[in-house]
């Protein structure tokens, strides 16, 4: 029996080879691979000298002979081909112990240059992988070293690799070339500026799996991007808690979007992915009682999020109610002493979640026989605002409407955002109407909502929503305009003295 070994990776290969040699298995290798099990003391032959052909080309050709695909491919039950392969004077090769070129590790340099990945795009390995494969009856492939010891086993106990372990090992090769190609694809997209090619073709790795889904009957499993994680989840390391569930997962993310519009320290609070309680301050810790205090009942089992260090003080204001998550970007000792007390709140640590995402990125959602594709909402306005009344609002209006439509911005549609001295008041959000959100808003600001700034994610389409707004001393509001009732709503917010201005951008978020 016959072995190919050619890795780029070579974890664990050094055993291999040296239980392959044992078992009588001869080796054949090419390049680095060659050199390492030589050193080693163990006999391997150059690819060359079974076909009789040097390695050429800066070495992109070494494997791409007949040589080595008939005696890979050649089925051992048809008599055929075993006798061709004897008259082409093949001999078979049993084993195929082979991973690729790093191309995922190189361009994950941002510096990188095209040449240089083309450069690491593999050719006769995939082509090598891909025949082993479709010929797992007769030949037992390895794309993975976690898998090394498994056939070693199975070798040393019963003389052969089983017909079940080669299928599944037959299934990883095609797995694991799928994903690399869709890599390659990802990249030469990029470099062309193609946002929506004619075929989508993405790959994820496994990141963990998940207890249950959005309810207990349903499997679920969390998969994260092969590429810049900057700022995202996938990145947090978690330091304390029980696993992250799949609703976990979900709300967070969208708390961390929340958590990117804000410059100024800032908490965020979040229940079921819409914001519940937000606070920007001088300290994280008087952030964060702004947070709790907007809405102290919905914030309870929720999650909070932070872009500065979590201090003890703000320690202390968590561990009095019961909160799922916290993330941020870092943790001081003292803090870390206090919250770890309670066995099961999740604490994350998540370094870059300062980062802003990039110009491009892509919000995928996938619906029942299809996928949708859009670009990520990263734009916060317009070209320009216009003041419609004839009242202009004063800089600190101005700056209670921005921090309204920021969180108006992510809260589910119909959406409305109440909100004052960089605290939010309430949050109306996903209702069926307009005025019902307005409403509830109102309803959660509980009387302060008095000198206020009200932001509402798209149009009005009548003008009951200002005249609720004006009604609980709402003095500013900010929405997209374009509606045909534009100067109903106008002329209300005139007739209360208030000020509005339009953005001329809206901010719908159905799901």
């Amino acid at each position: 029996m016959r072995a190919l070994i050619s890795v780029s990776d070579k974890t664990g290969i050094l055993e291999l080879a040296k239980g392959l040699d044992k078992l009588g298995i001869e080796i054949i290798s090419t390049g680095g691979t060659a050199a390492k099990i030589r050193e080693a003391g163990i006999d391997a032959l150059d690819v060359s000298d079974i076909t009789g052909f040097p390695e050429c080309l800066d070495g992109r050709v070494k494997t791409l002979h007949p040589k080595v695909h008939a005696g890979i491919l050649a089925m051992r039950s048809s008599e055929d081909h075993m006798k061709q392969i004897k008259d082409l004077d093949v001999d078979t090769i049993d084993f195929v112990f082979i991973n690729l070129y790093p191309f995922r590790q190189t361009i994950s340099n941002p510096d990188v240059k095209l040449e240089d990945a083309i450069e690491n795009i593999d050719i006769g390995g995939p082509t090598m992988l891909r025949s082993a494969a479709k010929n797992y009856q007769d030949v037992t492939v390895v794309v993975d070293p976690r898998d090394y010891d498994k056939v070693l086993t199975e070798l040393k106990e019963n003389g052969v690799v089983s017909k079940e372990t080669k299928f599944n090992l037959c299934y990883k090769v095609f797995e694991h070339t799928a994903s690399y190609d869709a890599l390659i694809v990802g990249y030469l997209q990029k470099q062309q500026n193609i946002k929506f090619p004619e075929k989508l073709t993405v790959t994820y790795e496994k990141q963990q799996e998940l207890r249950y889904g959005e309810n207990p009957h349903q499997k679920a499993c969390f998969y994260r991007e092969m590429g810049n994680l900057d700022g995202s989840l996938a990145q947090a390391t978690q330091l304390h808690g029980k696993e992250l569930s799949y609703n976990n997962i979900s709300d967070t993310n969208g708390a961390l979007d929340i958590l990117r519009e804000f410059t100024d320290i800032t908490v965020v609070g979040v229940k079921h992915a819409n914001p519940c309680g937000v606070g920007s301050a001088d300290t994280v810790a008087e952030a964060w009682q702004k947070a709790y205090e907007a809405d102290s009942k919905s914030i309870f089992g929720g999650i909070v999020v932070t872009n500065a260090e979590v201090d003890a003080k703000m320690a202390e204001g968590i561990n009095k109610i019961f909160i799922e998550i916290v993330v941020a970007p870092s943790y001081s000792e003292e803090a870390l002493k206090i919250l770890t007390k309670k066995k099961n709140i999740r604490l994350l640590e998540l370094p870059t979640i300062n980062c802003k995402l990039q110009e491009g990125t892509i919000d995928m959602k996938k619906v029942l026989g299809g996928m949708l594709v859009q670009d990520m909402d990263l734009k916060l306005l317009g070209d320009e605002l216009t003041v419609v009344t004839k009242r202009k609002p004063t800089d600190k209006e101005m700056e209670d409407m921005m921090f309204a439509w920021k969180l108006v911005k992510h809260a589910k549609s119909n959406g409305i955002a109440i909100a004052k001295d960089k605290q939010s008041v309430g949050v109306g959000p996903g209702q069926v109407n307009r005025i019902w959100a307005t409403e509830q808003a109102i309803d959660h600001g509980k009387g302060k909502t008095q000198g206020a700034a009200l932001a509402s994610d798209a149009f009005f389409p009548f003008d009951d929503c200002v005249k609720a707004a004006a009604a609980a001393g709402i003095t500013t509001i900010i929405q997209p305009g374009g509606s045909k009732n534009d100067k109903d709503s106008i002329k209300a917010a005139d007739d209360a003295g208030m000020a509005m201005v339009l953005t001329g951008m809206r901010h719908f978020k159905h799901s």
